[in-house]
Parts: structure tokens; sequence; C-alpha cells
């Protein structure tokens, strides 16, 4: 996976902004919270860009896997009612499908603890959220690397396409 700019620059922001003070984070949110949004936008395109190349099998069964609910315990109880004829295939999807919600949860934490940051004025809860966002890109890439992991795997097998 390629360096994306746009969250290289917002993971160098947050980690700049671990050591603001509280008066800097009043002048400064608004270039966090765009350079967060930025980093996020850039990180959805590419996992979009990743996933238009699979196979309609291999997108119908990551839609079963995740369905409404991103949450690991629903992958558990999916029943593997997968079409496709490698099962390996179907384990690295299943994988897809958790690297996912687990990188949409760490987003969801991130985005709640910059609203509490900013409802409470608390500079700890805005480094804590730096720290979560940090972490919930690396979350993010590492789900498109496994995305990337199994589109490499479908182009390998001519039967998957």
């Amino acid at each position: 996976m390629r360096k994306l700019p746009e969250v290289q620059q917002a993971k160098e922001l947050m980690t700049e902004a671990m050591e603001w003070s509280a008066f800097k984070w009043l002048f400064e949110k608004s270039r966090v919270r765009e350079s967060a949004d930025k980093a996020n936008a850039a990180l959805d395109r590419l996992n979009r860009v990743v996933k238009a190349q699979w196979s309609d099998e291999v997108s119908t069964r990551y839609k079963e896997l995740t369905g409404k609910s991103r949450s690991i315990r629903r992958l558990e109880k999916v029943p593997d009612r997968s079409a496709l004829a490698d099962p390996q295939i179907s384990v690295l999807v299943k994988k897809v499908a958790e690297a996912d919600a687990e990188a949409q949860s760490a987003r969801a934490d991130a985005e709640d603890t910059f609203d509490q940051a900013e409802n409470q004025m608390s500079t700890g809860l805005a480094r804590a959220g730096c720290q979560k966002a940090i972490r919930s890109w690396e979350l993010h890439e590492k789900a498109i690397r496994s995305a990337e992991a199994l589109t490499y795997s479908i182009t390998k097998n001519p039967s998957l396409r």
C-alpha cells in the first residue's frame, strides 16, 4: 500500500498537537479537524478503489459478513454460505471484514473523544483523541493492506475473477 500524503500530514499534525497548550488548541482545532477529515477521506477513497477490483462473488461474501452491523460479534455469527471455490479466499474475506470493523470502531472512538474534548474544553481528552485518531488510521491502513492481499489472491487465481 502506498503512503497517502493526507494521512502522513494528519499523523504529523496530531503528533505535534499532543504537545499543544489549551490556548493553542482553541485556535488550531479546526485545522486538526480538517486534517483528520482529509485523512479519513483519502483512506476511504483508497479502500473503495481496492475493493472495486474484487469479483462479484467476493464482494457478495464481504457484504454478507458486514451487513448493517460492523461488530466483530456479528461476524462470528454469520454462517459460511460462501460460493467461493477457494476456502482460503473466504478466510481472507472474513479477515478483511474484521479489520474493517476494527478500523471503523477505532475511528468512531477517536471522533467521540474529540467531541468530548471540545464539549469539555479538555486538552487531555484532545491529546487522547489525537492518539486514537492515529491508531484508527493505522488500523484503516492495515485493513486496506488486507483488502489488497485479497485482491492479489484473486488475480493469482483466474477462476475467482
